[in-house]
């Protein structure tokens, strides 16, 4: 009987560093506090033998995946890229370096001959194209708003790799409950089969008896055999986040899935904070620069320029200085539209930013219903139904060693090894409800 199925998206480790990002609750970024991977940051994997640790804890999957999951280097790096664009971001552009002739016959017996007429001049000189100073402004602002957007995405990165890697540990954690108590159940079977035998033996119990009991204890083994499977898998899984090597070390006690590590009323008032919501607030922002930029098109852009000619010799050379701007006389059809494009835009955001939250709510009411409700469950089958069910099996089985039938002791440890099971499975579906809730709000922000 399987336990459940559950795919795990995982990683190696890497020995770049680990990053922090802080973000303060109106989503803005403290850029000063962020720790960028450099270029001389290895990309080789090294992966975390089994022998660094005797005992694997929730806890130090969780750090490593967020520490050293590709998908959240991946973000760094963008972080880093977004930092070089910000530096950048509102700087005058190169200026430009001008040569020619001008004015060069291009007929008649002086053709092509630079001293042939006094207006021919060979000339060289640069020019500075200066954008208005609201838009480099607003080109400043963007680049803030996309270093936001940025390290919203890494803690994203790093809510998501954590809650994937928890979910592994949690797989195998889950197995090998799973193994320990049906392992406990079979001690039972050999007794079974011992005191069929005995009756048989005295002639006071049948031979289908032994063939039952021999049977209840080949199905518990296959149960067991396809649990061990599962066990297999959850190591390949939980091996992607912590190194190949990982062999067969033991897991240490869980935490406490009864008990979130974020109080409820956070998770429900303080969705902005949230990991899958924090990159919406520079999202806005970059749309604000965006429309800040087309507004800043309506003001003119300048370009300065000298020049130094050289003519015929005899003749004395020439400067020239120019000033140049450029002139938005048609706003109704191209500035004022771009504004208006901009505007829907940023009002689209806006939208989507609501539609964001309002399913995040409801991910997280979700989340604490199914949590709330498989805590109960829980308690319920250990302080009730897993009792009973032990009690009715052990009775049976008694009756049975008294001279009763055998019907009535498979019977009861059928339903023991399915109450068994089911309680494993909601332990299981427990403790990912759990992972879902517990790295939401990212530790510096909690």
């Amino acid at each position: 009987m399987m336990i459940r199925t559950i795919c795990f998206s995982g990683v190696l480790l890497c020995t770049s560093p680990a990053f922090a990002d802080q973000l303060n609750l109106n989503g803005a970024i403290n850029q000063s506090s962020v720790t960028q991977p450099s270029a001389s940051d290895s990309s080789t994997f090294v992966p975390i033998r089994a022998s660094m640790t005797d005992h694997l804890t929730l806890e130090q999957v969780v750090e490593l995946a967020a520490q050293h999951a590709p998908q959240v280097r991946a973000e760094q790096y963008r972080q880093e890229a977004a930092t070089a664009d910000s530096d950048r971001a509102g700087r005058l552009p190169d200026p430009q370096l001008q040569f020619g002739t001008q004015n060069l016959d291009m007929q008649g017996s002086g053709a092509f001959n630079p001293n042939a007429d006094a207006m021919t001049m060979r000339f060289v000189g640069v020019s500075q194209d200066i954008p208005s100073s609201a838009a480099r402004a607003a080109e400043r602002a963007k680049a803030r708003a996309n270093q936001g957007v940025v390290a919203a995405d890494t803690q994203d990165a790093q809510f998501r790799a954590k809650r994937n890697a928890a979910t592994a540990w949690v797989d195998l954690w889950v197995a090998q409950r799973a193994e320990t108590l049906l392992n406990r159940l079979s001690i039972q079977n050999q007794i079974a089969i011992d005191v069929a035998r005995a009756r048989l033996a005295g002639a006071k119990g049948t031979a289908t008896d032994v063939l039952a009991a021999r049977a209840a204890s080949v199905e518990l083994d296959n149960q067991l055999e396809a649990i061990r499977g599962e066990e297999q898998e959850a190591y390949a899984a939980l091996a992607r986040w912590v190194g190949p090597n990982i062999g067969h070390v033991p897991l240490s006690a869980p935490p406490d899935f009864s008990r979130l590590p974020v109080p409820e009323t956070h998770l429900l008032q303080r969705l902005d904070i949230q990991a899958p919501l924090l990159s919406w607030a520079p999202r806005v922002s970059v749309a604000e620069a965006d429309l800040q930029r087309a507004q800043a098109s309506k003001q003119p852009d300048w370009n300065v320029g000298f020049s130094y000619g050289i003519r015929a010799p005899g003749l004395p050379a020439l400067g020239t200085f120019q000033i140049g701007m450029r002139l938005p006389l048609f706003a109704d059809h191209r500035e004022d539209q771009d504004i208006d494009a901009r505007h829907a835009d940023l009002e689209a955001v806006r939208a989507d930013r609501e539609d964001a939250r309002s399913a995040q709510t409801e991910i997280v009411e979700r989340s604490l219903a199914r949590w709330q409700s498989l805590t109960a469950q829980v308690l319920r089958d250990e302080s009730i139904l897993l009792p009973l069910s032990s009690d009715r099996t052990n009775t049976a089985l008694a009756a049975y060693r008294g001279g009763g039938s055998l019907e009535p002791w498979l019977a009861a440890r059928s339903a023991e090894i399915t109450a068994n099971l089911t309680y494993v499975n909601t332990l299981a579906a427990r403790a990912r409800a759990w992972t879902e809730l517990a790295y939401l709000i990212p530790e510096n922000l909690q």
